[in-house]
């Protein structure tokens, strides 16, 4: 049976691979062909200059090439990771570590998830540093230091060590100590842990990698609590982010529920983009609200999160699973199972959530045209 379980994940996940392999292919043929033809296509004519444009498809094809290379490797990692033994040497590495802090219920599982989440983050830092200090810098768009990214790195892993030691704590307590509806019990766990996390981000994760700071006065101000009065988007403020500190790319977004949702807007935003333009990207943002796309994504996420809960609960006692990794039935070995092989046979939903997301930007597209008309 374990033969049957590697054969399947292998078959599965070499169709992913193939898929994704080709649209990119696809992709970077059509694009590669634009830029041959040379003319920037009509919707774009009198609004974006000839250099802008040919910058851009070169941009797109640059990554599309880094892309093609970047899914070989973290394929092959995932492979590593899988088949490479690390997953028994895990196993029994935490399995001795733990019986030093027998203290610490279920220390074992906690170190086993970390072990595994900090080698894909060493392993995808080679990518990582190529995408930031020779893509982007390539073209201009790079603005970050290797101490900063570094510093990002670290401060991330110590954030996932807070917030992800007493959620993983709390995940398997439910998974064993709450009976066979553990699933239901840890699906309950999760929405409201994730429900308290993006309450918590605007004010207390956000700051710690980049520096908010309301938004100053003047036109773009102004015209933003104008927008968000006629719209009746409600926020507990305005805020600038200090993205340039980073990456030249600009962007807007709001964040957070009830009291505690703000609007922010990057630094390069209001620094490259005149007041017009800003507030079109922030009526985008504020059309996703107003049209209820949060709730409605939510919704799909929540409902993928119970199916997935309840298949892991079907599976947690298929010791063929295990065995085909070098494992035994442990809690915290179907979780980290389940999210490492769950991913090729959910691929082809893939395109159902890129249509709904598309969909979302449109009608986004179209409130932020017509508020704007009104106005």
């Amino acid at each position: 049976m374990e033969q049957i379980v590697v054969g399947l994940f292998l078959a599965f996940f070499a169709l992913e691979f193939l898929v994704e392999f080709v649209l990119n292919e696809i992709n970077m043929r059509y694009v590669g062909e634009s830029r041959a033809r040379g003319n920037i296509p009509v919707i774009f004519q009198g609004r974006v200059s000839q250099e802008d444009y040919d910058k851009s498809v070169d941009y797109t094809l640059v990554k599309g090439r880094f892309e093609r290379w970047a899914q070989v490797y973290g394929s092959l990692m995932t492979l590593f990771i899988l088949f490479g033994g690390l997953l028994p040497y895990f196993e029994r590495l935490t399995h001795d570590i733990a019986g030093l802090f027998r203290a610490v219920f279920r220390a074992q599982g906690i170190l086993f998830c970390f072990s595994v989440a900090l080698t894909f983050s060493l392993l995808s830092l080679p990518t990582g540093l190529y995408s930031t200090f020779v893509l982007e810098e390539r073209f201009g768009f790079n603005r970050t230091t290797v101490k900063l990214y570094l510093l990002d790195k670290l401060k991330g892993f110590l954030v996932s060590l807070v917030i992800g030691i007493p959620f993983l704590f709390g995940v398997f307590y439910l998974m064993e100590e709450s009976g066979p509806y553990w699933w239901l019990w840890a699906f309950l766990f999760i929405l409201a842990f994730d429900i308290l996390m993006v309450i918590l981000y605007p004010t207390l994760i956000a700051p710690l990698f980049n520096k908010f700071e309301p938004l100053k006065e003047g036109e773009l101000r102004e015209r933003i609590l104008t927008l968000v009065e006629k719209t009746g988007f409600k926020t507990s403020g305005i805020y600038t982010m200090d993205g340039s500190r980073r990456s030249s790319h600009s962007n807007a977004y709001f964040t957070g529920l009830g009291r505690v949702k703000r609007i922010v807007l990057f630094d390069t935003l209001v620094a490259q983009m005149t007041a017009g333009e800003g507030l079109a990207v922030l009526a985008h943002e504020i059309g996703h609200y107003k049209m209820k796309h949060i709730r409605k994504m939510l919704l799909i996420q929540g409902i993928f999160l119970f199916a997935g809960l309840y298949i892991l609960s079907l599976l947690i006692g298929y010791e063929p699973l295990f065995r085909a990794f070098g494992l035994g039935p442990s809690s915290h070995a179907a979780l980290v199972l389940f999210s490492l092989l769950s991913g090729p046979f959910t691929f082809y939903l893939t395109p159902v959530m890129n249509l709904v997301s598309r969909r979302h930007e449109y009608e986004a597209d179209r409130f932020a045209v017509r508020t704007l008309e009104e106005g």
